[in-house]
């Protein structure tokens, strides 16, 4: 018998333009686009492009032909074609014009790959980045171009030991979403419908994929795809309340990220099997909901880099925000020693580029926890970890004015915080022993406090997180 490769049509490699015309009919067409601005691909290409042209120069005319140019393709402005990435000097510095030309050009490239499959076929696109503004065009490209996502995997196809990610905060994973064509007789969508779908679509995943044991960033993004098949069923999706208003891509991709985070961060929440569901954590503020997820799927120990990117994404926080602002996040095995010690540390973490750890809650900056310079309330992590060093420091005075000036004691939420860190909390640990502490103060702080009268401080908005709206 003849096997499969015996039998499989011999390949055909060619170097062309994806926006000409591709004869034939396929039943899959796979592709791995440019990622947006992250790499400039034809740069790089250049040096292999110098030693290929020399070693197999004569080799044989289609290699001559390929080669013949003496650098690698470049973007040309005047045909409007070559290579497509987002470069702002392209466009005199424009970011608005380079981002514009990105997905004009990605969608004349997805176009021509509609036109060349079967009505039954696939289109599978393999994609990876950290940045919301790449998916938002990589998504409406698909969408212009008249696909509809059906479905999206999060694969490892990155060696964590590849000098891209020892060096830097590299993802490690790429995201392949599967494609259908969308029927030409499909109508635009309204928001209201398109978001209630979209929670339909993803409960039953979401379910399938937590009692499967998929956990992290690859949770999140693995239900990204059914999530994403029904606003891509409609070219375009309407506002109910606004007259000639659209959702945008970009909306939609936080309404499923958070959708779907809450999700998993109700599970974390709950008290008692069964009770976990998205209520739970309404009103949870990002940082937290980045903080207890790492927590709950790494610990305080090494965490893969990648891993933290996607989950800072999903959580609706910059990964630079990470190491900077909130102060979450190192990269170097910190000063001192346990839990116990009140040293600052110093930018933290594992010893390699693409590892981070969450700093423990006394070596985090003294400030956290303050209200921001605006008035904006700190984080419900922030102001637990701020009323530990406090409680730490044995004046219950200032502890209790803290509570005070926050109204955690009143939060419903900030409470279901507590107990979740509790349980995260190494047994018999010097954080776990302060964290009970302030458990079982926060009642009594509450039974004694005496009732309002006269004019009172404002509380911040997460004091009241379990009470009913203002009409």
């Amino acid at each position: 018998h003849l096997t499969e490769i015996e039998c499989a049509s011999p390949p055909s490699v060619r170097r062309r333009s994806a926006t000409g015309e591709i004869p034939g009919e396929f039943d899959l067409i796979c592709t791995d686009p440019p990622y947006y601005d992250a790499i400039p691909y034809s740069d790089l290409m250049d040096f292999f492009h110098l030693w290929l042209r020399r070693a197999l120069h004569g080799v044989s005319e289609e290699t001559d032909d390929a080669l013949a140019s003496a650098l690698g393709p470049k973007w040309d402005a005047s045909a409007n074609d070559g290579e497509l990435i987002d470069d702002a000097n392209r466009f005199d510095g424009s970011r608005e014009a380079s981002k514009r030309n990105y997905e004009d050009g990605m969608a004349r490239c997805f176009t021509r790959f509609r036109d060349a499959l079967r009505d039954d076929g696939r289109f599978v696109v393999v994609f990876a980045s950290k940045d919301p503004n790449a998916w938002e065009t990589l998504v409406s490209a698909i969408i212009r171009s008249g696909f509809v996502v059906t479905a999206s995997w999060p694969i490892r196809t990155e060696m964590a030991t590849r000098q891209r990610g020892r060096a830097s905060a590299a993802l490690a994973s790429s995201i392949w979403l599967v494609c259908r064509k969308r029927p030409a007789t499909a109508k635009r969508g309204w928001d209201t419908r398109v978001l209630t779908a979209m929670r339909r679509n993803i409960r039953e995943q979401l379910h399938r994929f937590w009692d499967a044991g998929i956990r992290g960033p690859d949770f999140v993004w693995a239900a990204t795809g059914p999530a994403l098949e029904a606003f891509s069923r409609h070219p375009v999706v309407a506002r109910a309340d606004e007259e000639g208003g659209r959702m945008g891509v970009a909306e939609f991709l936080g309404q499923v990220r958070r959708e779907v985070v809450g999700f998993a961060v109700s599970r974390v929440l709950a008290r008692e099997e069964g009770e976990a569901d998205s209520s739970v954590v309404e009103g949870l503020d990002d940082p937290t909901t980045y903080y207890l997820l790492h927590r709950k799927d790494f610990g305080l120990d090494p965490a893969p880099s990648g891993a933290c990117i996607l989950y800072s994404l999903s959580c609706g926080v910059s990964d630079s925000d990470l190491t900077g602002r909130l102060d979450f996040l190192a990269r170097k095995e910190s000063r001192g020693g346990s839990d116990e010690d009140e040293t600052e540390a110093e930018d933290g973490g594992s010893a390699s580029g693409d590892k981070l750890r969450l700093k423990p809650w006394n070596r985090r900056r003294r400030t956290i926890g303050d209200s921001g310079a605006d008035g904006s309330p700190p984080p419900l992590i922030d102001a637990l970890h701020r009323t530990m060093r406090l409680w730490r420091e044995g004046d219950q005075g200032k502890v209790d004015a803290y509570i005070a000036s926050t109204g955690i004691a009143e939060s419903e939420l900030f409470g279901r915080v507590l107990q979740a860190v509790i349980e995260m909390a190494e047994p018999d640990s010097g954080e776990r022993s302060l964290l009970e502490s302030i458990q079982n103060h926060v009642p009594a702080f509450r039974a004694a406090a005496p009732a309002p009268s006269g004019p009172q401080q404002t509380r911040l908005p997460f004091a009241s997180a379990s009470a009913p709206e203002p009409s």
